[in-house]
C-alpha cells in the first residue's frame, strides 16, 4: 500500500509503517537539519523539503495513494509548554493536514500527537478537529482515537501519545484500539535490557559539535555543558531495572545515565548532584536515547550539532509503537479486501510476532 507522510521528521512513524510492508512513496519535512538523516534511512522515499503550507497536490506523486500518516507539531498542545493549541501557528497546521487529506482522499489516515491535545483545556477544539476529519472529503471517514502508552508495547519509556485513525466511510470499517491488546508485552523493557550492552560514549566536542565519523557507534555521544535550574528541579535519573523518563527533543534535558549516582533532593523542586559520586553525572547519549525510542542500531543519524541529533530522536514516534498501529491497519485492510472482494493486494508477509523486548540489530 502506498503511503505519504506529513511532518516526517527523522521518520520514526514512517519506519514503523515500512517494517510491516507499507511503501512510503513521498514525505514532507521542512527542517533542513533533518534532511540528510531522512534521506539516508529512507532511500526509496521522495522527500519534499518545503513547508506543508506550500505543498500542493501536484507536488505529490501521481499514483494511487492508499494512506496518509503524520504528526503535526505538538509543542502547542503539550502540557509542559504554553498550551496555546490551535491559536499557535504550529497547532494550526492540523488544517494543512486536513487540506491535503481532502484533496488526496486516501483509504485511511493516521495522526499522532501529545496527550495535551485531549486535555480539559483543549478538548472542545480536539472534538471539533475530529469532526472535521470525519467530514473530510466527499465520502468522509470513520475516526477513532485513543491514548497509547509506548511502555506497554515494548518501548523502554513511559511515553503516552494520542492517535487518531480514520478509515474512509465507504469501506465500512473502523479502527478498533482494543485490538492492539494482542501486541502488549507481558514484561516492560528495562534500561539494562535496552542499553546495558552499549560501551561508554564520548562527550561532544566544544560547543556541542559532533565527533562525526570517528565514532565507532553512530551517534553514541552526549551533550556537554551545565544543567539548568529547571533540570535540577526534578530527579533525572532512573536505575537499571526501571524504564527511562520520556525522551524529549532537547539534549539539555536528556535523562541521566543509570550508572550515575542518585540525585539528592534537598527541598521542594530542588535537587543536587552527590559531590562524592563514584561515576560522573552525564546525560544519555543520542544513541542511547534512540534505542529507548526503539530505533534499530542501523538507523543512522546525521548532524553537525548534537542538539539536532537529540531533537530528531526526541520528536520521533517510537518505531515499535508505529509498527503496532501499522500492523493493525494492514490486518484491517486484509479483512476489508476479503469481505468486499477488492482486487487490491494488502497481503503482507513482513508482519512478524512481536518479540517481548527491543528490536536491535
Amino acid at each position: 500500500m502506498n503511503v505519504v507522510s506529513f511532518f516526517a521528521g527523522a521518520g520514526g512513524l514512517d519506519k514503523g509503517f515500512e517494517e510491516v510492508g507499507f511503501n512510503i512513496v513521498w514525505a514532507n519535512e521542512k527542517d533542513k537539519t533533518i534532511w540528510d538523516t531522512y534521506k539516508y534511512n529512507h532511500p526509496n522515499t521522495l522527500l519534499e523539503t518545503k513547508s506543508i503550507v506550500d505543498v500542493k497536490l501536484e507536488d505529490i506523486p501521481k499514483i494511487k495513494i492508499d494512506g496518509v500518516i503524520g504528526g503535526p507539531p505538538c509543542q502547542s498542545w503539550s502540557l509542559a509548554g504554553a498550551m496555546r493549541g490551535i491559536d499557535d501557528e504550529r497547532g494550526a497546521l492540523f488544517y494543512e493536514y486536513l487540506r491535503l487529506l481532502k484533496e488526496i482522499e486516501p483509504k485511511f489516515f493516521v495522526v499522532e500527537n501529545v496527550p495535551g491535545i485531549v486535555s480539559s483545556r483543549h478538548i472542545k477544539v480536539f472534538r471539533h478537529i475530529k469532526k472535521m476529519f470525519e467530514n473530510c472529503g466527499e465520502i468522509g471517514y470513520n475516526v477513532e482515537f485513543d491514548i497509547l502508552n509506548s511502555s506497554e508495547f515494548g518501548v523502554c519509556q513511559e511515553r503516552k501519545r494520542v492517535f487518531l485513525v480514520g478509515y474512509r466511510k465507504d469501506l465500512n470499517k473502523k479502527f478498533q484500539f482494543n485490538e492492539l491488546e494482542k501486541f502488549k508485552v507481558k514484561k516492560k523493557v528495562t534500561l539494562r535490557e535496552c542499553i546495558g550492552d552499549l560501551p561508554e560514549p564520548v562527550p561532544a566536542k566544544d560547543k556541542n559539535k559532533t565527533n562525526g565519523n570517528i565514532l565507532e557507534i553512530n551517534a553514541h555521544e552526549y551533550a556537554i555543558g551545565g544543567f539548568s535550574s529547571i533540570y535540577m528541579s526534578r530527579n533525572r535519573k532512573k536505575s537499571w531495572d526501571q524504564q527511562s523518563f520520556t525522551i524529549q527533543a532537547s539534549g539539555r534535558h536528556a535523562p541521566l545515565h543509570p550508572k550515575s549516582a542518585p540525585m539528592v533532593k534537598i527541598e521542594k523542586d530542588k535537587w543536587i548532584f552527590d559531590k562524592n559520586t563514584y561515576y560522573p553525572y552525564r546525560r544519555l547519549s543520542i544513541r542511547e536515547c534512540a534505542r529507548i525510542q526503539s530505533f534499530s542500531d542501523n538507523f543512522k543519524f546525521i548532524y553537525n550539532s548534537v542538539m539536532d541529533g537529540y531533537k530528531m530522536v526526541g520528536n520521533a514516534v517510537p518505531v515499535k509503537l508505529a509498527k503496532v498501529v501499522a500492523s493493525q491497519v494492514i490486518k484491517d485492510f486484509n479483512e476489508i479486501k476479503n469481505n468486499q472482494n477488492l482486487t487490491d493486494d494488502y497481503t503482507n508477509n513482513k508482519i512478524t510476532i512481536f518479540e517481548p523486548y527491543r528490536i536491535i540489530i
